[in-house]
């Protein structure tokens, strides 16, 4: 057992090529043969934790599954499961994970997770915890990942720090958000968050999307953080970690703006794969850079068109529609996706096509409203969808109704050009102190009338813990000013959860409040 443990511990710390090579000399020792030799014969009357440890560096030294040793090791571990100590258990569910099911091996998961669910109550060890957690997985059932969950909270005050960033991976391998760990785990990380290295950084983020857990106080830990550091990364860690954000929803602001400035400064780092993930990142956070953002926005125009000779037609349409959201045109991308697209060469397999004609419909748009030719329309054909609103929208339209007094003062389910849907329209004097009958507005257009469209957002819409809409929602509401309206963007969530009379009054002062049509926007004009 010594000696296979060891030769696992040095063969562990070897580069990949170096363990295939290793891997095919230690196959071929004849001191190996007869050592696997010797543990065939002896399996039955070894002690449990040179059993298990044997197990467990032979799996991990490649020794093929399928072997007449690991096999019997396997079928000694289920005769003497009941005898295995809490560390045992821990190395055996370790072992068991990383290797492929079959009969014996299923039937050994499932005498452990049996013992596992005896144990539990007498495992006090948070190191063993943590790997039962992983080894178990996302397949165990729930009644075992509480009881689980209940062994950890119990020594949850004892937790290190790095028990702490251990215990978000192993939450996430259980796909189980634990709400009693993570919360003192994130604080535990915020205190020593300085600690924490960039690998673990990534992972921390991935477990987080893993398990739905949303907390701005951890994320912006740690992307302070990295700003505070942000001159010892690499500019290719920082894509990473900016990627991971974007996945959460999650906006580090000060972050952005610094890369933005790394990117002006040294754009050739950026190769295709970045420079796609660097776009994607910008237009869904809708973030456009304090200063300097039409050198940003050129200077990744500039990388896009030396990317071209090289670009797939999807990964062109994916460039263009990520600069479209942020509203800027990039030209000479443009053309060569249209070019593509007037010859069919866009149409892509049945999983694809939906996806893509939603960007490319959505590019063309940009292309109209956002050009600088466009002008303010003075009648915008509308179409009223439905005199139904979903439930999720009922509680506005009482609240509309409660201070209009009349459903004739609001129009609801409005389709407008361009494939764009409003919630609710408002019409109002050129003073806006007054919101007019709908009728009359329809039946003689006025430049001078005020437009309201009210749209009502899910907070996935928006970046995580704020107000600031993310890229779709921003460039509807940037679309829906270019055709005449003032747009009011309201976070559905928190309005269902206010009390009727305060639904009321909140709309009669996004309505009548001097500055409900000052909507400073961030928008970046094309150069032609």
């Amino acid at each position: 057992t010594n000696s296979l443990t060891t030769a696992w511990r040095l063969f562990k710390n070897l580069s990949e090529e170096q363990q295939r090579y290793e891997k095919q000399l230690i196959f071929e020792h004849p001191a190996f043969v007869k050592l696997c030799q010797q543990l065939l014969r002896d399996a039955r009357r070894m002690m449990r934790g040179d059993l298990v440890f044997s197990l467990h560096a032979l799996v991990n030294l490649g020794v093929p599954q399928n072997t007449l040793l690991v096999q019997t090791l396997v079928r000694v571990c289920q005769e003497k499961l009941n005898q295995l100590d809490n560390r045992c258990i821990s190395v055996l569910a370790t072992t068991l994970a990383g290797m492929d099911k079959d009969k014996n091996v299923s039937a050994l998961q499932a005498g452990l997770q049996l013992l596992v669910e005896q144990r539990i109550s007498s495992i006090r060890d948070i190191f063993i915890l943590q790997n039962l957690m992983k080894c178990l997985g996302k397949d165990a059932p729930v009644f075992l990942k509480k009881k689980l969950e209940m062994a950890v909270v119990r020594e949850i005050d004892g937790l290190t720090f790095l028990n702490a960033l251990r215990m978000f991976l192993a939450l996430a391998a259980m796909n189980y958000c634990s709400l009693p760990i993570l919360n003192p785990c994130s604080k535990k990380i915020q205190e020593n968050v300085h600690d924490v290295p960039f690998r673990q950084l990534i992972l921390i983020l991935e477990a987080c999307h893993t398990l739905q857990y949303r907390n701005v106080k951890l994320f912006s830990a740690l992307a302070d953080y990295v700003i505070s550091t942000a001159y010892l990364w690499d500019k290719r860690q920082i894509i990473l970690f900016l990627s991971a954000c974007e996945t959460l929803g999650f906006q580090p602001t000060e972050l952005l703006d610094i890369f933005a400035e790394k990117v002006i400064e040294d754009p050739d780092f950026l190769n295709l794969k970045n420079l796609l993930i660097v776009l994607r990142v910008y237009s869904r956070l809708n973030h456009v850079p304090r200063v300097q953002k039409h050198l940003f926005f050129e200077t990744l125009h500039s990388c896009l068109n030396k990317c071209l000779p090289q670009i797939s037609n999807t990964e062109l349409l994916k460039a263009v529609y990520s600069l479209g959201i942020l509203g800027y045109l990039p030209h000479h991308a443009l053309d060569e996706l249209l070019q593509k697209d007037s010859k069919d060469e866009l149409i892509l397999p049945d999983d694809l096509k939906e996806q893509n004609t939603v960007m490319l419909r959505c590019v063309k748009t940009c292309m109209e409203l956002d050009s600088p030719s466009f002008t303010k329309p003075t009648f915008v054909l509308t179409e009223n969808l439905s005199s139904l609103v979903s439930l999720n929208l009922r509680k506005a339209q009482e609240a509309l109704i409660e201070l209009l007094g009349d459903e004739n003062m609001f129009r609801q389910n409005v389709r407008l050009p361009y494939r764009y849907h409003i919630d609710f329209e408002i019409s109002m004097d050129s003073d806006r102190k007054k919101v007019l009958p709908i009728d009359a507005t329809d039946d003689h257009p006025d430049s001078r009338v005020q437009r309201l469209a009210f749209l009502f957002a899910p907070a996935s819409a928006f970046c995580l813990g704020t107000t600031h809409p993310q890229g779709k929602l921003a460039m509807k509401k940037r679309h829906l000013k270019k055709l005449g309206y003032h747009v009011i963007l309201i976070q559905n969530k928190m309005f269902q959860e206010m009390k009727n009379e305060d639904a009321v009054e909140f709309l009669k002062r996004k309505i009548y409040a001097e500055d409900a049509f000052s909507f400073p926007e961030a928008i970046v004009q094309d150069n032609n």
